[in-house]
């Protein structure tokens, strides 16, 4: 059984970086995240329209938090309060011990490390503190940048094609001391 009481929520701090839950106030970074076409290219989702959009968003992504359904923290520079990512883990199965992981970072803030540190942080917390066994994520075969990320942390490609979208790919990370580094 998967340990998924997500109350208090967790902030889980890195030398860098803050990761702490969406507010509202997060409204603006939420529809820019959500509106940019380069950041959304490989995601199959609808583009935000409005700020209504995004505040919905950080409505609804703290709804299922409360409901222990899904864990989705705001990316932060240290003391800086300021969102410039999110990054998540969802789709818990108690059954399988596994959960999804996803991410995504403002294009200015890109290829700094901070998604790698961030991801780092939230692979340890899913394996050690929800003791999920296996963490996968589906991302489109051409989002090389995506892919660079989950080498690093030796995700592995399932090889094994979506039924939903042919362009998505699995890989998948399994919490065996082959992942200890």
């Amino acid at each position: 059984m998967l340990n998924r009481s997500f109350t208090p929520f967790p902030i889980l701090i890195t030398e860098r970086l803050t990761l702490r839950q969406l507010v509202i106030s997060d409204e603006q970074e939420i529809f820019t995240l959500r509106s940019d076409s380069e950041i959304n290219k490989y995601l199959d989702r609808q583009l935000s329209d409005t700020i209504e959009d995004a505040r919905n968003f950080i409505n609804k992504i703290n709804e299922n938090i409360h409901k222990n359904d899904s864990l989705y923290w705001a990316i932060t520079l240290g003391d800086k309060n300021i969102l410039v990512g999110t990054i998540c883990l969802f789709g818990f199965s108690d059954e399988n011990g596994k959960c999804e992981i996803g991410y995504e970072l403002l294009t200015n803030f890109q290829g700094q490390g901070i998604m790698k540190e961030a991801a780092g942080k939230v692979i340890d917390y899913a394996f050690n503190t929800i003791k999920v066994q296996k963490i996968e994520a589906f991302l489109h075969r051409n989002n090389q940048s995506s892919i660079k990320l989950l080498d690093k942390f030796s995700f592995r490609n399932s090889n094994e094609p979506d039924n939903t979208n042919p362009e998505l790919i699995c890989y998948y990370l399994t919490n065996s001391i082959d992942n200890l580094k």
